[in-house]
């Protein structure tokens, strides 16, 4: 055995050179492991003995991408492409042996190998959506030739890897091995060399292209995915990335494939969406929580309140293979929640989403209960009762009665004080918050909320416990809704003075879902129901809120809110809800006036940056990352803009002020300049350091 450098060696057995690359944790194409594969090509391509290449990679993945590290940085030679100009040019076959993943450049260094064997486990795919660009070496032309255009369309819009059968009926990979990948991967070498297979490059692959009508391809795939990729630049520019494997000889492609790349990379969404890449890794290290730190052992979990957001929390657990006790008062709304899961399960299965053996164990797993005794045996018990203090504190009190010494009783409010909650109990270190959002078993943020006397192993076990359902677990403070729902409230607040000033629900509405969000304020309101927290019997007709439900149009479930609805639930203006704003407005002395645009943006999203900031200098949050990922996993934050706190950065805190500053002057003390927005602008800093 020959070592090439430290991350690549070269065996000769027989007739077949073994060049093993081993760079880890995940053998990421960064230069040592480039000039290894460069240097081992060339030394088996100058031994008469060898008839042929294996290419593998040691540890638990064949090369999973670029490094990401040297995005944005001159490449050194050798580059990728310069290896797969160097393999295509060899005279003797390059198999590459996959296992693990063998994404992005992995897959693109593979594919421009003569031959392709993989484990049974083996996933391949071209992410690179995902970080704002596209495959930039060559995967956009080669995958084509192989697969044809709408599937290598359906990989490269999504994103989304391939299993190893998959891509063995695609045409991805040749062969599965049976055993031992590098055993197999010698047993094809030396097929390929004792039947003198020919030297397969898919540069020179047209046939599979050969009648595609590549405008009903591309119409095709943008019904599928446009509507999901809506807002991101990365997604025509794929399309037409691949549609030149189809309209271009090979080079010109993939030199437009290459234009393209370095274009998006440089450019502010790739830049955002690779800064959300590494955020989000960031949320699970904690200063002052070690990552060794030992974790409870959670081996059943009770919630109280079967409702929609105690069932949709109960379903995480059940889903992740671990017992489930819910407690509800009555036996109906217990067995209303217990169906609710059932159907929700039957509707996965039905999707196509779950096997339908797993919705039975899932269902296996859920213990229903009126005796609130029988969550003595859990582990961790979180509450998902009604939002007033005065409920939680008697929930609370009967839980420290009866939980067993070591369990973790976790509240899942919204906006409540967790250190008056953990007050009522003699085991305050063992209460936290857990703030699911709704629908708790779809939405992937969950804020862990610490309180003054949280102990750190119950704050490790529930960021561990997060994870393992599929949560981005995200660590905050105790404050008035916490992160998510505080920067929300000024939001809010804004979005209902700008009505009454002169704006419309639709027209707010607007301006936001055109800067990328899902919905604004005034949908969002109709779809969790306007009477969220109303009375009857105490209304005083107050609020545009409060005579909407006097109204009888209490949102989506009325089919009448802020908007009308019809039976698809499709939202239109509403003639009835102008008259009552304007009436309103009216009232209150409001010269109604035109708002533009710019302006309803900035009021609605300055605000909240504004708030993003006193919740970082108050420490209720560790980094602004974490406020970002709190806003894209649990709001719908467009990922392309990095969520607000990276959107601050890359208009510029110097310009956020100057606007906070002119508002302050126009419409008040809600527009006090934060004092780290005012530092940051002082000190020529920023808020995240990324943009």
């Amino acid at each position: 055995m020959t070592t090439i450098n430290p991350a690549t060696t070269l065996d000769v057995e027989g007739e077949i050179a073994v060049l093993t690359l081993d760079n880890p944790p995940v053998n990421a194409l960064s230069h040592i492991l480039r000039e290894g594969v460069a240097a081992g090509l060339e030394a088996a391509a100058a031994d008469p003995a060898v008839k042929a290449i294996v290419l593998i990679c040691a540890g638990r993945t064949f090369i999973a991408g670029a490094d990401i590290k040297e995005f944005g940085k001159p490449i050194a030679a050798p580059t990728l492409q310069d290896l797969q100009d160097q393999i295509e040019a060899l005279d003797k076959p390059v198999i590459a042996a996959l296992h693990g993943t063998a994404l992005g450049g992995g897959l693109e260094l593979a594919l421009a190998c003569h031959y392709r064997i993989a484990s049974p486990s083996a996933k391949v795919g071209l992410p690179e959506i995902k970080l704002g660009i596209i495959p930039g070496a060559g995967g956009t032309q080669r995958l084509p030739r192989l697969v044809g255009l709408p599937r290598a369309l359906d990989m490269i819009l999504t994103g989304t890897p391939v299993g190893a059968a998959s891509a063995v009926t695609l045409g991805i990979v040749d062969e599965l091995a049976a055993g031992d990948l590098r055993a197999e991967a010698l047993r094809f070498a030396n097929a390929v060399v004792a039947e003198g297979r020919p030297l397969r490059r898919i540069r020179d692959k047209a046939q599979r292209l050969d009648g595609e009508d590549v405008d009903a391809a591309l119409a095709s795939a943008r019904e599928r995915h446009g509507r999901k990729m809506r807002g991101f630049e990365s997604f025509e520019k794929a399309m037409e990335a691949v549609a030149n494997a189809a309209r271009q000889p090979f080079d010109e492609g993939l030199a437009r494939e290459r234009e393209i790349f370095v274009e998006l990379l440089g450019g502010t969404q790739s830049k955002a969406q690779r800064y959300v890449f590494g955020a989000t890794r960031a949320v699970a290290k904690i200063a002052d929580i070690p990552a060794d730190t030992p974790t409870r052992k959670i081996g059943r979990v009770g919630i109280i309140g079967a409702g929609t957001m105690g069932g949709g929390i109960a379903m995480n657990f059940l889903s992740a293979g671990i017992p489930v006790t819910i407690v509800e008062q009555a036996q109906a709304a217990l067995d209303r929640g217990t169906g609710t899961i059932a159907k929700n399960y039957a509707a996965s299965v039905r999707r196509g989403r779950i096997r339908a053996e797993d919705a039975e164990k899932a269902n296996a797993l859920l213990t229903p209960s009126l005796e609130f005794d029988d969550l003595a045996d859990c582990d961790l018990i979180i509450e998902a009762a009604f939002e007033e203090m005065a409920v939680k504190k008697e929930i609370f009190t009967r839980l420290d009665a009866i939980a067993r010494d070591g369990a973790i009783l976790a509240s899942n409010t919204s906006y409540l004080d967790i250190d008056e909650i953990a007050s009522v109990t003699k085991r305050p270190a063992d209460v936290l918050g857990m703030h699911f959002f709704s629908p708790a078993n779809i939405m992937k943020l969950l804020e862990v909320v610490r309180g003054r006397e949280t102990a750190k192993d119950v704050i490790a076990t529930a960021m561990k416990i997060g994870r393992d359902i599929g949560k981005t677990a995200v660590l905050v403070g105790v404050c008035h809704g916490f992160v998510g729902n505080r920067m929300l409230s000024a939001r809010q607040r804004e979005a209902n003075k700008l009505i009454l000033e002169g704006a419309m629900p639709w027209d707010v509405d607007r301006v936001l879902t055109d800067f990328g969000l899902p919905m604004g304020p005034f949908q969002m309101a109709d779809l969790a129901g306007l009477d969220l927290g109303w009375n009857r019997e105490t209304s005083k007709g107050e609020t545009i809120r409060e005579r909407l439900c006097e109204a009888d149009r209490r949102g989506q479930k009325t089919s009448a809110g802020f908007y009308d609805y019809d039976e698809n639930r499709k939202g239109s203006p509403s003639a009835m809800v102008e008259e009552i704003i304007l009436t309103k407005s009216r009232e209150e002395g409001f010269e109604r006036r035109a708002i533009g645009d710019d302006e309803i943006l900035e009021r609605l999203v300055y605000p909240m940056i504004n708030e993003g900031a006193k919740i970082l200098d108050e420490g209720i949050a560790q980094r602004a990352s974490d406020i970002d990922v709190v806003w894209i996993n649990g709001y719908g934050w467009p990922v392309y803009r990095g969520g607000p706190m990276f959107t601050a950065d890359t208009i510029g805190p110097d310009v956020i002020l100057d606007k906070m500053r002119e508002f302050e002057v126009r419409f008040g003390a809600d527009f006090t300049p934060a004092p780290m927005l005012e530092r940051i602008v002082r000190e020529g800093g920023s808020f995240t350091g990324a943009a």
